[in-house]
């Protein structure tokens, strides 16, 4: 990935005081220079300064990417930040659940979602976790020939609709796979192209097959919430848990919520999951020294045995292998947030209106907070020796109130899945470079093959 950031290229970072960002055009402002390749765009950004100004179409923006200005961009989302009106094709997939939702409604939804994802309930989860990446592990053999992200998406999907459904299966797991597919494609090309200015009554053929997309989703989720309404007693899975929720007035979410709430939940416990682990795979296919450490640890901590929960937190390495995997390929790559009355970043005032925002990508490959930024170093997260990682230089689940509600789940599910494969096989990555492409998710820009090599 290219640094060059242009005239302030070899400047040192100009503090808390905005600077002038690229030139942009009229009424499309820096938007062709940002859909044409956003991660690039945000690291040149970084090159001006930690406050940059910029146009999305008409629109000013300030682009930050100090630590300290992150985290009060993140903890004050909800008191002088709101979320953005994000596009239609977002919106049309996930709804008005807790991540899109302001306010006293996001307030209201968050309380009723965040009991389904505690720790002592992603504890309950662990078992489903493995069981189901020993199922796939059974299938694999010495010398076979695999897509790795076919086999990630699979295994996390499975996981998601057993940990959420409660079932194997939803009525139709591969339609609801495809929709996911391009309702995150769709979702990518409006966000960076013209389509983030259009009015959402313009007709486009994206928009067109986000809806056909969508039309899938909410019917399969609709199918598996009434079989739900239908069955007899207590079930462990989350929608069983958002179905009983109740807030403050002895209310229940409403069936259009649910609908919100289980589409968000699967799209944090499937599709971004999915992601990292692809990148992982890739990651110590490259780096041998790296997954000799992690086997090492394996062997040493499990011996034979499949992992459990207990064991997530002595798999330490493990854990700093998703970690250092999510500070090189952020799966959520970028936060922003829109000024309201009296917002500040920095000890600057942020005019009502304006968007602010930060870039995990950019902000993750900083050399000022990770020395050798592009090398793949799970060492730096060692809690005796590892890096002197500043708060906020290192956030792929946000921050502040509106950090994302599943961390960690999803911590547990990729370090556990990871504990299972990587006990039993090595995966050789074929050769070439394989592109990050920022959909919803950051995502590989092609199929990852690899060869299976048995311990």
């Amino acid at each position: 990935m290219s640094t060059e950031t242009g005239p302030a290229a070899d400047a040192e970072p100009r503090g808390h005081v905005p600077v002038p960002g690229p030139k942009g055009l009229p009424f499309l402002g820096n938007l062709p220079q940002f859909g044409k390749n956003p991660l690039e765009f945000f690291e040149r950004l970084r090159g001006y300064g930690d406050m940059v100004r910029w146009r999305f179409g008409p629109n000013p923006c300030v682009f930050i990417a100090d630590p300290e200005c992150i985290g009060e961009l993140l903890t004050e989302t909800e008191r002088t930040f709101d979320q953005p009106a994000l596009g239609i094709a977002f919106r049309t997939v996930m709804g008005n659940g807790v991540v899109v939702a302001r306010g006293p409604d996001w307030r209201r939804k968050r309380s009723l979602v965040q009991p389904s994802v505690r720790p002592k309930q992603v504890r309950s989860y662990a078992a489903t976790m493995a069981g189901s990446t020993v199922e796939l592990a059974d299938t694999w053999s010495g010398g076979e020939r695999i897509d790795i992200k076919r086999e990630m998406a699979a295994l996390t999907q499975k996981i998601a609709v057993r940990t959420i459904f409660g079932v194997d299966t939803p009525a139709d797991a591969e339609a609801m796979g495809r929709a996911m597919d391009v309702a995150q494609q769709e979702i990518g090309k409006e966000f960076s192209g013209i389509g983030a200015l259009l009015p959402d009554w313009v007709p486009t053929p994206g928009r067109a097959r986000i809806k056909k997309a969508a039309a899938v989703i909410d019917a399969e989720v609709g199918r598996v919430v009434a079989r739900h309404r239908d069955g007899d007693g207590e079930r462990p899975d989350l929608l069983s848990r958002l179905l009983t929720a109740v807030d403050e007035t002895g209310a229940h979410l409403t069936d259009e919520e649910i609908r919100d709430e289980t589409v968000t939940l699967y799209i944090g416990g499937h599709e971004t999951t999915s992601s990292t682990l692809v990148w992982a795979w890739y990651l110590l296919s490259r780096n041998p020294q790296t997954r000799t450490a992690l086997t090492e640890e394996l062997d040493r901590v499990l011996g034979n045995r499949e992992p459990e929960f207990d064991d997530y937190a002595r798999l330490t390495y493990t854990q700093a292998v998703v970690k250092e995997t999510l500070r090189l390929y952020p799966t959520i790559w970028l936060v922003t947030g829109v000024a309201k009355d009296g917002a500040r970043i920095g000890g600057v005032n942020m005019p009502k209106g304006t968007r602010v925002w930060s870039s995990q990508w950019a902000t993750h490959r900083d050399e000022r907070w990770f020395p050798e930024p592009e090398a793949f170093r799970p060492e730096r997260w060692d809690a005796d020796n590892g890096d002197d990682v500043a708060e906020y230089a290192w956030f792929p689940f946000g921050g502040g109130p509106r950090v994302c509600l599943g961390t960690r789940f999803a911590m547990v599910e990729a370090v556990l899945i990871l504990a299972v494969l990587a006990r039993r096989f090595e995966l050789d990555v074929d050769p070439g470079d394989v592109n990050p492409v920022p959909t919803l998710t950051l995502q590989p820009d092609r199929d990852v093959l690899a060869t299976v090599r048995a311990r």
